[in-house]
């Protein structure tokens, strides 16, 4: 009986010292994204938290600290990716209103080729695809920022 009892807990010391070290191991893998975060490489940092959540799944604390890293990674991304949108669909605007002049102007002439409707065609289309993906990148960004307010 005193056999038993010593042999578990031998067990339960074993993996109480186990799950320490895997927090400390999860921390370190946080730290990494941490500072891969910090650097601007984003898509390393999120590759690093990716791995921590699935080598990890019972370091619930670091768990959570990743979490709110991903979610400001994300944001960032986000940002980045809408200030580029933004650049592009002002370009692209300018573009398309003097293109659509021109057009006019040649259609009231009678002088409008086939190529540069199709040019002012695809230009409003490179406009309308833009002008989504900046609304997209919008409700991603809201989204993100409700989500970070619940967490506090």
């Amino acid at each position: 009986m005193k056999r038993l009892v010593l042999s578990a807990m031998a067990v339960l010391l074993l993996v109480s010292c186990g799950e320490n070290e895997s927090q400390k191991q999860a921390e370190a893998m946080l730290e990494k994204a941490g500072i891969c975060y910090e650097q601007g490489q984003y898509n390393q940092a999120l590759i690093v938290i990716d791995s921590l959540r699935k080598i990890y799944p019972n370091a619930i604390d670091t768990r959570k600290k990743a979490l709110k890293l991903y979610q400001d990674i994300e944001l960032k991304k986000a940002q980045q990716e809408l200030l580029i949108t933004d650049s592009l669909l002002q370009t692209v605007n300018h573009d398309y209103a003097y293109q659509q002049e021109k057009v006019e102007r040649d259609k009231a002439a009678l002088r409008a080729t086939p190529e540069e409707l199709t040019m002012l065609t695809l230009t409003r289309m490179k406009r309308d695809s833009l002008r989504t993906q900046a609304e997209v990148l919008g409700a991603k960004i809201r989204y993100i920022h409700k989500k970070q307010k619940e967490m506090k």
